[in-house]
């Protein structure tokens, strides 16, 4: 294909990823607002965020072993159909209970889009090739985390519209998205003989689920140490067990176990899990530190967030193109890993006077590390695959990027909510009867509109005190994706999209 041929193919693609992460960051500063309107709480804050990533990570090595014997198209377009739905839905919402049950429907579209677009992506053109593609998405990926939280602040901040819209502003997009998916993009289609492993597909997500639940719930409704926590750990790693035992026999397997003895795929799924808990698990509480903490509106928070955004632009972009130059990928691993443990550890710091500027900075580390790295985890994945498995094996460590994120999010989410209830009660001791203005909404209420100046002063220094603890945790984790990372094996990138003849996808595209 030529370069024309790929950018008209990868449109759709493009649009379809720009709707995916718009759906994220719009959503992610007008959270507060959302949870404060709906009168949730801190855990369902959480929950919020959890829900949808719970649901993509669960779904993903499904969707990506479908694509290794369906119409990967078809795929693409289903994906995109289901999010729409969910985010519809969820524009309706009238409690935070049906919020987060709809945001499980758009987490099952995103799973699907997540991995699929690599996928598709990988499927037309090679790993030598791939790194200056991925600038094209990372432009896409900026430009949707930059505008997100501004068109999220504004929709809030606005009357006649309001936080509904954050949800239904990007369905014109996904209708977009299919249709111009349906007149560019065309793929080989490879067909499969073997049953599909149902049984695996069941298990896998459902042993992950149960015990991403349980980390979610233990500490909050029931202590670690207990029956539940008992119930629930006995129940996850039975049902892994199962899958395990299962994909060991099956002719066809979801995850093969092949892809886990190569040194790359290990160490990228290790690296991807805390990536995964570093990336999703820290950032997603940015909007809350903001606007609760330092008492900004939805629209100054989004601002606020662009150092970051701006070095995850320039980072993707740029080594994008040297990857694709020098075919070589393991330095820009290395040096982005470094980068996320440096800027969460100055994160970790941080309080609710930190300078506004210092902030930034460290910002802006954090999202040049995220940006050098995401991308080039894939890639290096990839470029070890056979055709066959090029589904698989890229669902797999985009399943575990996101099982990382979801625990992330659910963990930290926990400890965040604990802390600010410590400091909060430790600032409330010093105020006679402050107590009882706190415990209409909780603790950890979000809607701070109604409490007394000088226990709003209180939950907002403790919410600016506590953030920097998920921070210093974060960057703690990322230090074993920097490990996993330093003991790769670095290998010239392909020049072909795998080890497939020409003349197979030739007859597969025919097919098509």
């Amino acid at each position: 294909m030529t370069h024309r041929q790929v950018l008209e193919a990868m449109s759709g693609l493009l649009l379809a990823m720009f709707v995916a992460m718009l759906s994220g960051t719009i959503v992610a500063n007008a959270l507060p607002r959302i949870i404060g309107d709906l009168g949730g709480n801190q855990d369902q804050y959480t929950w919020v965020v959890t829900a949808t990533l719970l649901a993509a990570t669960a779904t993903t090595p499904i969707w990506g072993k479908l694509a290794d014997r369906m119409n990967k198209k078809l795929l693409v377009q289903l994906s995109i159909t289901v999010f729409v739905i969910g985010s519809v839905l969820a524009g309706f919402s009238q409690n935070t209970e049906s919020l987060i049950g709809f945001r499980v429907l758009q987490g099952l579209g995103l799973g699907g889009l997540q991995a699929l677009v690599q996928i598709v992506m990988a499927s037309i053109v090679s790993p030598r090739e791939r790194g200056r593609y991925m600038g094209y998405f990372g432009a896409v990926m900026a430009v949707a985390t930059v505008g997100g939280p501004l068109l999220g602040g504004f929709l809030v901040d606005s009357e006649l519209l309001g936080w509904r819209w954050c949800f239904w502003v990007g369905v014109p997009f996904g209708i977009a998205a299919l249709v111009l998916l349906q007149r560019t993009l065309k793929l080989p289609v490879l067909t499969a003989t073997t049953r599909i492993d149902w049984l695996g597909a069941l298990l896998i997500p459902g042993g992950i689920s149960v015990l991403l639940i349980w980390v979610t719930l233990a500490g909050k409704d029931f202590a670690w140490m207990s029956w539940q926590s008992a119930v629930f750990v006995a129940g996850g790693v039975l049902l892994i067990a199962f899958a395990v035992a299962v994909e060991r026999r099956v002719q066809d397997p979801v995850v093969p176990p092949r892809l886990l003895r190569q040194r790359t795929m290990v160490l990228a799924i290790i690296a991807s899990v805390a990536i995964g808990i570093a990336m999703f698990g820290s950032s997603v509480f940015f909007g809350q530190y903001f606007q609760i903490a330092r008492g900004y509106s939805p629209t100054a928070a989004g601002l606020l967030t662009l150092p970051m955004i701006v070095g995850l632009l320039l980072a993707s972009t740029i080594t994008g193109q040297l990857v694709t130059r020098f075919g070589r990928w393991k330095r820009f691993l290395v040096a982005g890993s470094a980068l996320i443990v440096v800027g969460l550890g100055l994160l970790g710091t941080i309080d609710h006077s930190t300078s506004l500027v210092l902030i930034g900075v460290y910002m802006a580390i954090l999202g040049v590390g995220v940006g050098s790295s995401m991308q080039n985890l894939v890639l290096a994945a990839q470029n070890g695959l056979d055709y066959r498995d090029l589904g698989a094996g890229t669902s797999t460590v985009t399943f575990f990027r996101s099982l990382g994120g979801a625990a992330g999010v659910s963990v930290l989410g926990a400890i965040l909510a604990t802390h600010v209830t410590d400091l909060i009660s430790e600032g409330l001791a010093s105020i006679p009867g402050a107590g009882d203005a706190t415990q209409s909404g909780g603790s950890t209420s979000l809607d701070l509109t109604g409490l007394p100046e000088p226990v709003r002063v209180i939950v907002e220094h403790a919410y600016g005190d506590a953030t920097a603890l998920v921070f210093l945790i974060a960057g703690v984790i990322a230090l074993i994706a920097f490990v996993a990372v330093l003991f790769m094996k670095e290998t010239s990138l392909r020049t072909t999209v795998g080890d497939a003849e020409p003349a197979e996808l030739e007859e597969a595209a025919a097919r098509a």
